[in-house]
């Protein structure tokens, strides 16, 4: 039987998510919220959250509620996109439009970026999605907003 120590090992997505305002919604068939950690999940710790997101019509089914709109936070923040072929897994299997300092970037490889603090950031839209992708991010906060 599995066992562990909760102190250390989270398995489950925090019980209240406070959504930021640049934060859009998911249905369950679009993006999965997994595993989520912050301060108040295991105190002292930084947040980190992870999903799915699945294949659908991206981005014409989501418009502007489908984009991370623009932010910017006052830790170092990593965000990533990581494709799920088994064969290839710098594939991302989709594309995604993220926006760092001003500069658009458009990426179809897995792929993690590092975002200063104080780094303007965004807005980050799915623009194709045709199978799965694992998405995290973390920073180095206690929590995400």
């Amino acid at each position: 039987m599995a066992k562990w120590d909760k102190k250390y090992i989270v398995t489950e997505l925090k019980q209240k998510i406070v959504e930021a305002p640049w934060t859009p919604q998911f249905s369950d068939n679009e993006g999965r919220r997994l595993i989520s950690l912050d301060s108040d999940v295991i105190k002292g710790a930084f947040y980190m959250e992870t999903a799915w997101f699945l294949p659908g019509k991206w981005p014409e089914s989501k418009g502007e509620v489908g984009t991370v709109k623009a932010h910017s936070h006052d830790y170092d923040e990593v965000v990533a996109y990581v494709g799920t072929n088994p064969d290839d897994p710098y594939e991302l299997g989709g594309e995604i439009e993220l926006w760092i300092d001003g500069k658009q970037n458009i990426i179809d490889k897995s792929f993690i970026a590092f975002i200063p603090a104080g780094i303007e950031h965004c807005p980050l839209t799915i623009r194709r999605i045709d199978r799965p992708i694992f998405h995290f991010t973390s920073g180095t906060g206690r929590s995400y907003l």
